[in-house]
């Protein structure tokens, strides 16, 4: 397996012109697809030739692949989830994964819990929802749909995280931004993250992102559940699993490979900044 996607070089005058929006995306998403049972193969074989165990979790027709990467020596360690691939029609995160597999360059000190792909059968079907129809990314309220509930017994079944991450793509934003759920208010991974993707993808910088006002590609939403009657995957794991979680978003209407870099650099950049146990 080869590394297919490099970052995109920055020269004098900035960022490459690699990093322009193609105007292709109308009314969706109708940029490249991907093959996501290669993708998944390779994601396996490299997960497997680092030490990680790979769990397959059995929502038919599709399997859903947990993979777990936990230090032998039995000292504290930093607890990390790791997901992506919930829609559909966002191929650059099991990219992204399959590339952060490869390199295997994570640092040391952490313990790593990784979900590759939570929504198979739309990738086979290019679009945001699964084979029935449903949002997975809604789904985590009162969950019906067969892989978020396969998807929650297995994270109920595993310890608290100190960090999650949820890698997606946007495809009608101008460029990166990242939520950011931190209620307790510890030291934010926000600026480490987005000045390392600026390095390789434009920062939507929008004074309004999705409706939510944002401040040099930082979103700060509403933390009360109960405003959200439809839960995704981050609130879920704030109320049952972590104090602090990032859902990182990529422009979509750029070229794969911009996007494959930039969700890369905000997982190096978070798991970089996350500091000791």
């Amino acid at each position: 397996m080869s590394n297919l996607f490099e970052p995109a070089s920055e020269g004098a005058a900035g960022l490459s012109s690699g990093t322009r929006r193609l105007g292709k995306n109308v009314g969706g998403y109708r940029g490249e697809t991907i093959d996501i049972a290669g993708v998944l193969s390779d994601c396996i074989a490299a997960a497997r030739a680092s030490g990680w165990s790979v769990e397959e979790l059995h929502p038919a027709p599709k399997t859903i692949l947990a993979c777990r990467r936990i230090a032998p020596d039995g000292s504290p360690h930093r607890r990390v989830y790791l997901s992506t691939g919930i829609h559909g029609d966002e191929p650059a995160g099991p990219m992204a994964v399959r590339q952060l597999l490869y390199e295997d360059r994570w640092p040391s000190g952490l313990d790593l819990y990784l979900c590759p792909c939570l929504n198979p059968e739309g990738f086979v079907q290019n679009r945001r929802e699964n084979g029935d129809g449903l949002d997975l990314n809604r789904q985590f309220r009162q969950p019906r749909a067969k892989e978020t509930l396969v998807h929650v017994e297995w994270l109920q079944a595993q310890p608290d995280f100190d960090l999650c991450l949820c890698l997606h793509e946007d495809w009608e934003a101008h460029g990166f931004y990242v939520y950011e759920l931190n209620p307790d208010d510890r030291p934010s991974l926000a600026p480490t993250i987005l000045e390392q993707v600026g390095r390789v993808c434009p920062i939507d910088r929008s004074e309004t992102i999705e409706g939510r006002p944002a401040q040099e590609g930082l979103i700060r939403p509403s933390l009360d559940p109960r405003t959200r009657p439809d839960w995704p995957e981050a609130f879920y794991l704030l109320t049952h699993k972590t104090r602090l979680s990032y859902t990182v978003e990529a422009p979509s209407d750029f070229a794969l490979g911009v996007r494959v870099a930039a969700l890369t650099a905000a997982v190096q950049a978070a798991l970089g900044d996350l500091g000791p146990k």
